[in-house]
């Protein structure tokens, strides 16, 4: 959905794909169970140091905690690891197993840290929850086919004192439609078939990537060697970005304006600029709320 009172024709800077509401979706747990197989204890400090980074702080202790599509888990793990009380929910069933299964690896029968089943455009659902010291969705809530309606839920799950830490796709005028039509068929394509996308992908962003080290005087794929600086794999990421349907993105100045008209104030902000990617957000709920 486009944000309340605008449309993208009247605004180009906002990206929504009709289509996206339809059922047709990209399998996100799968592609999560094949990272599980290689998250090891590197990755998951990697996690952790970019939450410390991200929040400032140099330990959690205390916090309360919303995971908004917890995906393989890593995130959640490495908030409880940091002494979070933490509640992660996701709306794929198989995205739900990865992280119950870092749950039962990591802390077993803790009361510290509910998995769950749900859906952030569920509000009956989000009414039950509370609100939390910290409420964290990276690059999920533009995957869900009404992503205003997903940013507004997520930022009314904030405590006052509170931070909203999103990720979301950055729009670009031309691009983000090609990208659109790439997703889309990537999810229509049989799966036998669907590397063909991955790889040319992984092809194009590992020469832009060696050119642009180049250019800055470092050795070719200094960036890729480094790439899990929040425990990711760059071949779990390239699947997930070829292929992540539901599809919206928007520019950091639509998603401040409309963020910050719901009562928070932008505290971080990490742009990609004229790339694809995601732009980060931190937004504090002031303590007067």
């Amino acid at each position: 959905m486009s944000a309340p009172g605008s449309s993208t024709q009247a605004h180009p800077e906002l990206y929504t794909s009709e289509s996206s509401r339809t059922a047709q979706r990209f399998a996100f747990g799968e592609n999560w169970r094949r990272f599980l197989s290689i998250l090891d204890e590197t990755r998951i400090r990697a996690a952790e140091a970019s939450l410390l980074d991200l929040l400032g702080r140099e330990r959690l202790d205390g916090l309360r905690v919303l995971d908004i599509g917890s995906g393989s888990g890593l995130f959640s793990l490495a908030f409880r690891r940091l002494g979070a009380t933490v509640h992660s929910f996701d709306y794929d069933a198989e995205s739900v197993a990865c992280t119950g299964e870092l749950r039962r690896r990591f802390h077993a029968d803790d009361p510290a840290w509910v998995v769950e089943r749900g859906s952030v455009l569920d509000s009956e659902y989000l009414k039950l929850l509370g609100t939390f010291d910290v409420v964290y969705s990276w690059g999920v809530l533009h995957h869900t086919g009404a992503m205003w309606q997903a940013i507004e839920n997520a930022a009314g799950l904030v405590a006052p004192g509170g931070t909203l830490a999103i990720a979301l796709y950055n729009r670009q005028r031309l691009l983000t439609p090609l990208w659109s039509a790439v997703k889309r068929t990537y999810v229509r394509l049989p799966k036998p078939c669907r590397p063909l996308l991955v790889w040319p992908y992984l092809l194009y962003a590992g020469l832009a990537s060696a050119g642009a080290d180049v250019l800055r005087g470092r050795a070719p794929w200094s960036r890729w060697r480094v790439h899990g600086h929040r425990g990711m794999s760059l071949y779990h990421d390239a699947r997930d970005w070829v292929g992540g349907w539901p599809f919206e993105a928007a520019t950091p100045a639509a998603v401040r304006a409309f963020i910050e008209a719901r009562g928070l104030l932008l505290r971080r902000l990490k742009p990609v600029g004229w790339r694809h990617g995601c732009n980060e957000f931190a937004f504090v709920r002031s303590v007067a709320c």
